[in-house]
């Protein structure tokens, strides 16, 4: 079974991504974990910490000459910006301890984590709910697309919607990926994007946000990832929980998701055909690859909503914790949009989600082990 913690506040020194689970012999180097952090960097209106941020994932552990040993990888992302927060991020007391913050923005964990845990500083509360724990689950998604890739599996992402401009959603093949990610908002529709880019810059001449939706496509996933019979191993389920792990998202659909709801059964479902030389098929996708929580055959498709980022230029009305009166919201530097971010973020979780149903269907302590049964089921599935 693959599991992965992330550790790290967003302005302490580093962010940790620790990765169980991966059998040995699967290519991984610094590279391919570095390429996917760059690219969660990308994306019109970012805001500051990205022009400070250059993430690199340094692998302390799990891998060596270039192939995971199996045994725990840990990769470090340093943060850069913790330079200008050594005092208010220090572990040891400072001499002169910084205000406390004590205003409540809308919309974020500080309110409702700040009363969990007792704290009187909302600042130990944002710290570690903030999105830049992303970056280490990205570093951990990049482990298991290192796995995915050797059995031919592909995860890409696209924009489809950012304030309420849509795009045609032309979904993007494997080999589209730098055409997207060229994209200044990782879109493949031209005039769509131009229309976003757009709808960024009102919201942020207005002090204002913007939130959208984002795709995630699974190319190569043979039938029967998941399960049927356990709840708890459904692989939409699964999917589904991963994304809404990510901060801002407040939904989420596979293949048509809500607007089968609209439907009637006979339009809904996708026929079931078979070839000689294809097997089994289907015509269309609107399950999104996944039937009674298994893959099919077919590209798993999810998407997720992203509220807009609730901290804002012009800040929200709010309640002081330290003295129950009535203020606005303290400003903490963010982004106006960071829905194309968040999509790179989905492939990750996305990836670690398959990469574990992997590793449950087909086990091995090393990967050939897996390639030999990989092989042994996709020549019975075949036959069938």
């Amino acid at each position: 079974m693959i599991e992965y913690s992330t550790a790290g506040e967003s302005h302490g020194k580093a962010l940790i991504a620790l990765v169980q689970g991966v059998p040995s012999g699967v290519a991984l180097t610094p590279d391919m974990i570095a390429r996917d952090l760059a690219r969660r960097q990308l994306g019109y209106g970012r805001g500051g910490r990205m022009k400070i941020e250059r993430d690199e994932g340094e692998i302390l552990s799990g891998v060596r000459f270039g192939l995971t040993i199996g045994s725990p990888i840990t990769v470090l992302i340093k943060n850069r910006d913790w330079e200008n927060w050594r005092i208010e991020m220090s572990v040891e007391a400072p001499a002169v301890p910084p205000k406390p913050l004590t205003k409540a923005r809308p919309g974020h964990a500080d309110l409702p984590g700040a009363l969990k845990t007792g704290q009187g500083d909302i600042r130990n509360v944002l710290e570690r709910s903030s999105a830049r724990e992303t970056a280490a689950r990205v570093a951990a998604g990049g482990v298991a697309k290192a796995l995915l890739a050797e059995l031919g599996i592909k995860v890409v992402s696209h924009v489809v919607a950012i304030g309420g401009i849509r795009s045609n959603e032309r979904r993007p093949l494997p080999g589209d990926l730098d055409e997207v990610d060229s994209s200044p908002v990782r879109c493949l529709d031209e005039e769509a994007s131009a229309r976003m880019v757009e709808a960024i810059d009102s919201a942020g001449n207005d002090g204002d946000t913007v939130g959208g939706i984002f795709e995630i496509i699974t190319y190569g996933c043979p039938p029967g990832l998941g399960d049927y019979s356990s709840w708890e191993r459904r692989l939409d389920s699964r999917v589904a929980g991963a994304l809404m792990s990510i901060q801002a998202i407040k939904g989420v659909e596979i293949g048509d998701g809500f607007s089968l709801a609209a439907m009637r059964g006979s339009q809904a479902h996708d026929e079931i055909f078979y070839a000689l030389q294809k097997g089994y098929y289907r015509e269309s996708n609107r399950a999104g690859g996944i039937e009674g929580g298994l893959t099919n055959g077919e590209p798993v498709v999810a998407r997720a909503a992203m509220k807009p980022i609730p901290t804002l230029a012009k800040p929200l009305r709010t309640v002081d914790i330290s003295t129950k009166k009535a203020a606005t919201a303290f400003k903490e530097r963010a982004d106006v949009c960071a829905v194309p971010a968040a999509a790179v973020v989905g492939e990750a979780v996305v990836a670690l989600e398959l990469a574990n149903a992997i590793v449950e269907k087909f086990g091995g302590d090393c990967l050939e082990d897996i390639m030999a049964a990989w092989k042994q089921y996709i020549g019975r599935i075949n036959k069938a």
